[in-house]
């Protein structure tokens, strides 16, 4: 199993949702970890199945088979023997089914505001190379071979358009190694962890970085709590799955809030980690007894939030990059084409 890659959200997300529905329809895991291997879409899966499989087999409980595998995150361990513990292994499932699902639409739009731009951006370069190696060496030709001296207009746009092709490549090329750079980092955890701190203190991306962790930090809360936990053990919990500075030092100031005596909403004032809104929201849930369903709601509002941020930074970066484009190559064009159309005019 070591040469098993660790599991990403969404394979983490179908792994509990089918171990859930099996545990819910009276199947004990080991029988429903035979089932899953015999359907398992690939051998990595089947072999993920099998192992829990063996040590189920051999009398250990369902938490020992999934740690014996070594490709799931120490969140879903600690959730599922607390599950086993509870006897509410299935709802667990559940939930945590649900959170990485979320976690993988969270990850799923990132990825695509961000993939977009990448591969404009390489259009843009490959046209404006073209421009240069092989159209610009072409009308340098015919000005060449025509004997003709430019006047210091078109000498002048002929510089520009030479100067704006070089400084094209060289910012588009900084925007390419840029965006390749961040899918790189994003393959690793602490490549993940550096771009987030640094991204969750650019001008741009800040807000919406702020507004992904309140997301992760509302629907871990909302699972934790769900589960069963004390507000302290849930908080210490999602400390785990937060990776946003800001966020970490926030749950650890609720933290230490509670264990004074605090209740959760006057702990998430405290330590500023939401907006008097939903805290409001959350103190109503406290006192009726459903936090883990007032947190639910309020991460599916940052949910939405999100996704119409994203969309925003799209719809500005579409057309942004399409008249960048269109006024270089127009520039480029110009510079050597009314240059030419000069020098026509004089022959004719």
């Amino acid at each position: 199993m070591s040469k098993v890659k660790p599991l990403n959200s969404r394979e983490i997300s179908t792994f509990c949702s089918q171990t859930a529905i099996i545990l819910k329809a009276g199947i004990t895991p080991v029988e429903g970890m035979g089932l899953l291997r015999t359907d398992a879409a690939t051998s990595e899966a089947r072999a993920i199945y099998d192992q829990i499989f063996q040590v189920c087999s051999g009398g250990n409980s369902f938490y020992d088979g999934v740690a014996a595998t070594g490709v799931f995150p120490d969140y879903v361990l600690n959730m599922i023997s607390l599950g086993e513990a509870s006897g509410n292994l299935d709802s667990v499932l559940s939930s945590l089914a649900d959170y990485y699902h979320r976690e993988e639409q969270i990850n799923s739009s990132i990825k695509d505001a961000v993939r977009y731009p990448f591969v404009m951006a390489l259009m843009m370069l490959a046209i404006i190379i073209v421009l240069i190696t092989k159209v610009l060496p072409i009308f340098e030709q015919v000005f060449h071979q025509l004997g003709t001296e430019l006047s210091p207009v078109a000498l002048g746009l002929m510089s520009i358009g030479e100067k704006l092709s070089v400084v094209a490549v060289v910012l588009l090329g900084i925007l390419v190694i840029g965006m390749a750079l961040y899918f790189i980092l994003r393959h690793n955890a602490k490549g993940r962890k550096t771009m987030t701190s640094v991204l969750s203190k650019f001008g741009i991306t800040k807000e919406l970085y702020d507004n992904v962790a309140c997301e992760r930090f509302a629907s871990g809360m909302s699972m934790a709590l769900a589960s069963g936990l004390d507000t302290f053990q849930a908080l210490d919990l999602t400390s785990h799955l937060a990776d946003h500075p800001g966020i970490q030092e926030k749950i650890q100031i609720c933290k230490t809030e509670v264990r004074a005596g605090s209740t959760f909403p006057e702990a998430l004032q405290a330590a500023g980690m939401l907006n008097a809104f939903y805290i409001r929201m959350i103190s109503i849930g406290w006192k009726t007894g459903n936090p883990d369903v007032v947190m639910h709601n309020i991460a599916g509002e940052y949910e939405e939030k999100n996704t119409r941020k994203l969309q925003f930074f799209i719809s500005i970066i579409e057309p942004a990059l399409v008249i960048v484009l269109s006024i270089i190559i127009g520039m480029i064009l110009l510079s050597v084409i009314l240059p030419l159309l000069g020098v026509m005019s004089s022959i004719g």
